[in-house]
């Protein structure tokens, strides 16, 4: 059984190092979306859809249902595959359950990428300077320097495209609208990880009240925010075995 883990914003799969260090597993796959430390292929829209139907073709090559993970773009895209193909899926974790909330507004620096103009300045600044500098950015927003130093040397102009383009196709109530299939999630034991000091993607109650209609269980993780799977690699592991091993003897260590 496969896990597959996908990264989101601005970010490469190397944000799960820490996490799959912890985890120690051979049958593990990060997928990295187009823009976010992989290419954009000629045409592809870096959109809400286009992401999601980037993430059913490279689940369906691998023949199997797997075990999917997904934070941030990432988490988000998990979701949308969970309401549209849980036949993909053993089992769907994602962190970012609360944008499909009816109340969920962005939070300010998404705001300001989905503003023309202010957008561009925004991700030119963001993804701009010398690698050391975006590793300082990446540093003083919660995440571990060598992880930071891999994340800032993906970072550049094709990323801010990416980002522009998804927050630009979610616009509420992109999002909202989207989160009406929730109910078609419950198909496939899902879990939702909840940081609790993580206020990008909706408050506790959003993110609850999602998992519920969703039909996923909650891990609370007390004090983390929303780099989780890199403030506290073990504790984010034992919460992701511990629902494995819930759904059976498939995920038993």
């Amino acid at each position: 059984m496969t896990t597959v883990f996908v990264n989101g914003n601005p970010e490469t799969d190397a944000i799960w190092d820490p996490l799959c260090a912890e985890l120690n597993r051979a049958d593990v796959l990060r997928l990295s979306p187009p823009g976010f430390g992989a290419p954009i292929p000629d045409g592809f829209g870096c959109t809400v859809p286009a992401y999601r139907d980037w993430l059913v073709t490279e689940l369906e090559t691998l023949g199997e249902p797997v075990d999917l993970v997904g934070h941030d773009v990432g988490g988000s895209t998990v979701v949308s595959v969970a309401m549209t193909r849980p036949d993909l899926l053993r089992t769907w974790v994602s962190d970012s359950l609360g944008v499909f909330d009816p109340d969920y507004a962005w939070h300010d620096l998404a705001r300001q990428w989905q503003t023309p103009g202010t957008g561009e300045k925004s991700v030119a600044e963001l993804m701009g300077g010398t690698p050391g500098e975006r590793t300082e950015r990446m540093v003083t927003r919660g995440i571990d320097r060598p992880v930071a130093a891999r994340l800032a040397g993906a970072q550049g102009p094709h990323m801010g495209q990416a980002i522009l383009a998804f927050y630009r196709s979610a616009i509420q109530p992109v999002m909202a609208e989207l989160g009406r299939s929730l109910p078609a999630a419950a198909a496939r034991p899902g879990l939702a990880i909840i940081g609790t000091e993580d206020h990008l993607v909706g408050s506790q109650d959003m993110r609850r009240r999602s998992a519920a209609r969703a039909g996923a269980q909650v891990a609370t993780l007390d004090g983390l925010g929303h780099w989780w799977m890199v403030q506290d690699p073990a504790r984010s592991t034992l919460a992701l075995t511990s629902f494995w091993a819930r759904q059976g003897p498939a995920r038993q260590a």
